[in-house]
């Protein structure tokens, strides 16, 4: 079912809108920039109505009211649930009868509206019963109501103090054993009512009073509630195709419908319920009692009912996250204000002579069971309780009281959950469990949630004290293991077993645990350097024998070694002071030094890594030594000590062939320079396509590149082969190095490059340029164009050629923006490879940035 009525039409979709960046113009290309950027329109406009969730209101000024057929069908199922164990709850806490609906109604609609969590239902919940009842015996209903009120005040301040995600601190063996207990206390109080007696005020006294109720047996209650239990378990296992519809009225209604049935035409003659006039209906009164008292019910209210409440409302989040249908967006719970949602709700519920309400687990599981969508389930729910509080009272009488009562034992058992006991006990914390079921039963909720953090705090500082450190000898290598966390309470230990270990000997420490403190730190590394230098070894690995990293040493002034990611960042702590040059010193005596100090470094590199990187690497290399290279890509880039392929690559050895000279250049083949052909780069083309079998070649510029520079510092009017020069006076800096000679072996490379300046300064071809915006300057433009170019170059080689035309080998354009620390990928344009005669390249080649999120190749 799905009604939809509108107030207003709504306003017709509008696509959005899209602003153009104006650009510069340039007399030679005016009709290719006028845009940099185009917006995608792949996809289409979308209008608002696209973007809204399956459950949201439509547009337009005046909102119109949408319920979703499976939220209404949801709706119903839940009020079945609830209408049933709304009394039976009232009935025992020992509250009015009505205040159970109260309860149900408001949480519906109030917390359903208000909550944080759409698909989770609150009401009257079996969590709060004992609390609930021990209030209502010590202080009374109308002193209650006004404690409920109160504590929905205390969530409210709570959640505007955005702490509920604290309660999810608590450990789940508190929460289960405070819950176990509660469903405890809750059966043996209506296995009173169940045997057609009175309950007693405490567990205690009810398991005192069974003797003595179990000889005086009402026939009557006790028919009633065995077929009531009978009915509840047996209805989810009704088999065959019976099952599968009846098993559409919930167990819960079946059961109180049927034992209802029963009594009246048997004619028995039993206590049922008896809802008074609402005319009559009790409403609060001020707290009177102890303060003391009042400000620890109103706490106890406050705490069981945020974090049973907070746990609902991740469990349905998984049960959501769990439902196959990915055409519902449901969205997860939001905690401060599901907190918000319970406040208020018990504000309404108290002031309306109202139970205190809890988010209820079971509700919520069955609203999510049933299909719902939205938020509209649980109030609707909330709203078919209304009604049957106003209109159904003469059907609601009918109930048997020992119907209820059998009902809620059941429930109360169910609470004692064999699998949160499975699940506490591998996770050895089965004692803290018991301790707070326990403490529950015997001293109360509070009391037992008490017992139980206290014991959860024991359990903690044993295992965290707990250390077991044994060591062995193995094919003459020494082995110590240490299970647990290391403290300072086992660093004795420790050192007396590390100074067993025999000078100059093979060592590997296994450590298996979370946490170390700096006790334990320091007495590992001390052994550590007195053990290497004494001539051992020492390994340090973890339970499954992976090598485990060694912290860093921090850097001191002293210090002639730098930490491994140091030299990225241009620094070498390890150089000594400049010293100033005396008229006696040599200048052959400086260069010497440097010399020195260079190879210093060197093997300073060379021992860091076989130090810190080789043993991580070592398998690897191997297993690559044994099998040979299989690289996945030819990567050709500039030389520049700025690049660093593997870091901006994120690749590891055996993954890039790696070409690199100045300016990414890729000669065309058979061209020759002045002193003959150059098939350095050929060749490596050759050997990955043909021999590696690469799947991809990508070609990689850079900013501030040199050999661009130097190839725009070429004279304007000098012919094309003429070498490329720097401007007198020019400045030795990373986008402009001093002129090579006109002869020299890098003028003669650099002539690979002119087709390059060609393409840029030519009006038969398009630009270059980067997404969004227009290059800073001419360098940064022919940097770009040059990738453009080189790919170009790569189509005329014949492997290449062959590898694109039998589709295994793509071709990939990256620019890299050293100053950014930002890559660049080249869109994919759609033209040709090559252009009919007398047609020009008009289409923009645009480099797209890379986003830190997974990658998607762009295409036009």
């Amino acid at each position: 079912m799905s009604a939809y009525v509108p107030t207003r039409e709504d306003p017709p979709d509008r696509p959005d809108q899209t602003g153009q960046t104006d650009q510069p113009d340039r007399t030679d290309r005016t009709d290719r920039t006028k845009q940099l950027d185009q917006p995608d329109r792949a996809r289409g406009p979308r209008s608002p109505r696209s973007r809204r969730s399956p459950h949201s209101p439509p547009p337009g000024r005046w909102r119109g009211f949408r319920i979703a057929g499976a939220d209404f069908s949801a709706s119903i199922s839940v009020f079945l649930i609830a209408l049933p164990l709304s009394l039976g709850i009232a009935l025992a806490t020992g509250a009015p009868l009505q205040a159970g609906l109260v309860a149900a109604a408001v949480g519906g609609l109030v917390a359903g509206r208000l909550g944080g969590a759409p698909l989770q239902v609150s009401g009257p919940a079996a969590g709060l019963t004992v609390v609930t009842a021990d209030l209502i015996q010590r202080y009374g209903w109308r002193t209650t109501c006004a404690i409920t009120v109160l504590a929905g005040l205390a969530q409210l301040g709570l959640a505007a103090l955005r702490v509920a995600r604290s309660a999810l601190a608590v450990s789940p063996a508190i929460v289960h054993g405070m819950l176990g207990g509660i469903g405890v206390t809750i059966a043996l109080a209506q296995l009173h009512i169940v045997l057609g007696g009175t309950p007693q005020s405490s567990a205690v006294a009810n398991v005192q009073g069974l003797p003595a109720q179990l000889a005086g047996l009402h026939p009557a209650a006790v028919s009633v509630s065995a077929l009531t239990v009978v009915v509840l378990l047996a209805w989810p296992r009704i088999p065959g195709r019976t099952g599968r519809i009846v098993r559409k009225v919930p167990a819960a209604l079946a059961a109180v419908a049927v034992a209802t049935a029963a009594a009246a035409l048997v004619g028995l003659r039993l206590d049922r319920v008896d809802l008074p006039s609402w005319s009559s209906h009790v409403l609060p009164e001020l707290p009177q009692g102890p303060v003391l008292g009042l400000i620890a019910a109103v706490l106890t209210i406050t705490l069981v009912g945020s974090v049973e409440s907070l746990l609902s409302a991740v469990a349905v989040d998984k049960l959501v996250a769990a439902r196959k249908d990915p055409d519902i967006q449901i969205p997860r719970a939001r905690l401060d204000r599901e907190l918000a949602g319970q406040g208020a709700a018990n504000v309404v519920s108290g002031a309306l002579g109202g139970l205190p309400i809890t988010g209820v687990a079971v509700r919520s599981a069955a609203n999510v069971a049933a299909g719902a969508i939205s938020r509209n389930s649980t109030m609707l729910h909330g709203l078919w309780v209304t009604v049957a509080a106003l209109f159904l009272v003469s059907l609601l009488d009918l109930i048997p009281l020992a119907a209820l009562a059998a009902l809620v034992m059941v429930i109360g058992v169910q609470m004692v959950s064999i699998t949160h006991m499975r699940t506490v006990r591998r996770n050895r914390e089965l004692l803290v469990y018991v301790g707070t079921l326990t403490g529950v039963v015997f001293t109360g909720v509070l009391e037992g949630v008490a017992i139980g953090i206290a014991l959860a705090v024991a359990v903690a500082l044993h295992r965290l004290t707990r250390t077991r450190i044994t060591l062995e000898e193995q094919e003459g290598a020494h082995r110590l293991r240490a299970r647990g966390e290391l403290t300072f309470l086992a660093v004795p230990r420790l050192s007396r077993l590390l100074h067993q270990v025999p000078q100059g000997s093979d060592c590997v420490v296994e450590l298996d645990g979370s946490f170390m403190d700096h006790a334990a730190y320091e007495a590992l590394h001390d052994w550590q350097v007195a053990h290497l230098s004494q001539g051992g070894t020492v390994e340090f690995t973890g339970r499954s024998g992976d090598r485990i990293a060694e912290p860093a040493e921090p850097v001191t002034q002293s210090s002639t070694c730098c930490r491994p990611w140091t030299p990225w960042r241009n620094h070498h702590c390890g150089d000594p002071v400049e010293q100033p040059q005396t008229p006696g010193r040599k200048t052959d005596e400086v260069r010497v030094s440097s010399r020195v100090q260079a190879g210093g470094q060197l093997a300073s590199g060379l021992s860091s890594f076989q130090r810190n990187t080789a043993p991580f690497v070592r398998g690897e290399l191997a297993r690559l030594a044994r099998e040979g290279q299989q690289p996945s890509q030819l990567f050709l880039t500039c030389a520049d000590s700025r690049l660093v392929t593997s870091m901006i690559t994120a690749s590891g050895p055996g993954d890039l062939f790696t070409v690199r000279n100045v300016g990414n250049l890729v000669p065309l083949p058979g061209e020759k320079g002045a002193e003959g052909q150059d098939d350095s780069v050929a060749a490596a083309i050759e050997y990955a396509v043909d021999v590696l079998r690469v799947e991809s070649i990508t070609v990689c510029g850079h900013s501030g590149c040199g050999a661009m520079q130097a190839l725009l510092n070429a004279p304007a009017n000098a012919p094309a082969d003429s070498p490329p020069t720097a401007p007198p006076g020019a400045p030795t800096t990373p986008t402009a190095q001093e002129a090579p000679a006109p002869s020299s072996p890098l003028t003669r490379w650099l002539r690979h490059g002119l087709p390059s300046l060609e393409r840029m300064r030519s009006r038969d071809h398009a630009w270059a340029r980067i997404s969004g915006r227009l290059p800073t300057d001419a360098v940064e433009q022919l940097c770009l164009t040059n990738v453009v170019q080189q790919l170009e170059h790569l189509r005329a080689h014949t492997a290449v050629a062959r590898g694109l035309a039998e589709g295994r080998l793509e071709l990939h354009g990256m620019y890299f923006h050293v100053g950014e620390a930002q890559a660049y990928l080249l869109a994919a344009d759609g033209q040709p490879d090559e252009l009919p005669e007398g047609q020009s390249d008009s289409t923009d080649k645009v480099f797209n940035r890379v986003a830190p999120t997974a990658f998607q190749e762009s295409r036009a």
